[in-house]
């Protein structure tokens, strides 16, 4: 009896240690999972952003890497994608180095240019150098006279010369470092321009979706490194078509405007609002849970449910009214950028399937009617 007690002993201890072993297991899979991430991000981030080495595409194939090592399940398929990415990265550095060895090189041309340069003066330098030197023989000459009070006249006289010699050479240089400082001063400005251009939405002025791209991968990036909360918003005009098809889109595009207007007056200066695509847009609030992302579409979905715009159509005095639906989705520690989004983009589904006007969290997401069925089957 005694012997059968101890063999049942022993296999629970197996058991225990098995368990064990497996919770061990799945900690260290995180650990090197949240570690390889890091490093494929310091990777990214080292190198050099030359358009002539395509870095774009280079911190594009790192992106993905890191999704995919978040995403796939199957071990065979990431040691697959992985053995592709040996090959492509190694390539990428030596083509940075070889760019940068280059461009020492034409450093040093340039370099010897300049000491080539110095030595000889320019027009305008010339110039003035000549003409202090004359200034200077006529300095030589006084020198030589008997007469003292010639002398001091004469002398005088050369000394305001050369003041005004210098004063001149002094003006002109101070116009041309003030037209220079202004050009510079011009092409920042348009440079600033032309960069908000770029990341800006044409129609509502809202950031466009390049811009939301690369501002949602800088949060996960830095998720990856150090812990930084952050909500999606993803909003949709309900029955958008029938606004245009009965309106016009000339209405169709106010009523664009008008939303991201009264989006802008519910979102802080930190928050990002950008046009996602068509009457589609989404709303990132960093810092917010998504208790307080759900309060936030709760305010927002009312306000624009209770305002009226006017439009040349209009009889009767009623106005335009427009809803919206919500989806609301929180990042968490083993996301990815599309994973957060996807979240907030199914509960957005939800919001229209199941009556319109709504805000849905990421936890109320259920089964379409239809995959029920199937699963059931």
């Amino acid at each position: 009896m005694a012997y059968f007690s101890t063999k049942r002993d022993n296999e629970t201890l197996d058991m225990e240690k098995f368990i064990e072993e497996i919770r061990d297991n799945s900690e260290k899979k995180g650990v090197y999972l949240d570690t390889i991430r890091a490093l494929l991000l310091f990777i990214k981030d080292f190198s050099m952003d030359f358009e002539e080495t395509d870095s774009d595409r280079f911190a594009e194939q790192i992106d993905d890497l890191s999704e995919r090592f978040v995403t796939e399940k199957k071990t065979k398929v990431v040691e697959s994608i992985f053995e592709n990415y040996k090959k492509s990265i190694p390539a990428f550095i030596r083509g940075q180095k070889e760019y940068l060895n280059n461009r020492e090189k034409e450093l040093w041309d340039i370099i010897r240019l300049q000491r080539t340069a110095i030595t000889t003066l320019g027009t305008e330098n010339q110039i003035y150098n000549r003409k202090v030197y004359e200034q200077s023989k006529e300095l030589e000459s006084i020198t030589m006279l008997n007469d003292i009070k010639i002398m001091k006249k004469n002398l005088k006289k050369e000394v305001e010369a050369i003041q005004v010699t210098v004063r001149k050479k002094e003006e002109q240089d101070k116009q041309q470092m003030d037209a220079l400082a202004k050009q510079i001063s011009s092409l920042n400005v348009e440079l600033k321009k032309v960069k908000t251009k770029a990341m800006t939405d044409g129609l509502t002025k809202a950031y466009n979706r390049e811009a939301f791209d690369r501002y949602i991968r800088k949060l996960v990036d830095r998720n990856t490194i150090k812990q930084a909360p952050f909500s999606l918003l993803m909003l949709d005009i309900d029955d958008f078509k029938n606004i245009n098809d009965g309106y016009g889109h000339q209405i169709g595009d106010r009523v664009l405007v008008a939303l991201v207007k009264k989006c802008a007056e519910f979102i802080r200066d930190e928050d990002f609002l950008a046009r996602y695509g068509g009457e589609e847009f989404i709303i990132v609030l960093p810092g917010a849970s998504l208790r307080n992302a759900l309060k936030k579409a709760q305010r927002l979905r009312k306000a624009i449910a209770g305002t009226r715009y006017t439009t040349h159509k209009e009889k009767g005095g009623n106005g335009l009214s427009i809803t919206v639906s919500i989806g609301a989705s929180s990042f968490s520690k083993n996301d990815s950028v599309s994973t957060v989004i996807d979240r907030s983009d199914q509960a957005l589904y939800q919001a229209k399937r199941t009556g319109k006007n709504r805000v849905v969290s990421e936890e109320e997401i259920e089964p379409e009617p239809s995959q029920i069925t199937k699963g059931g089957a």
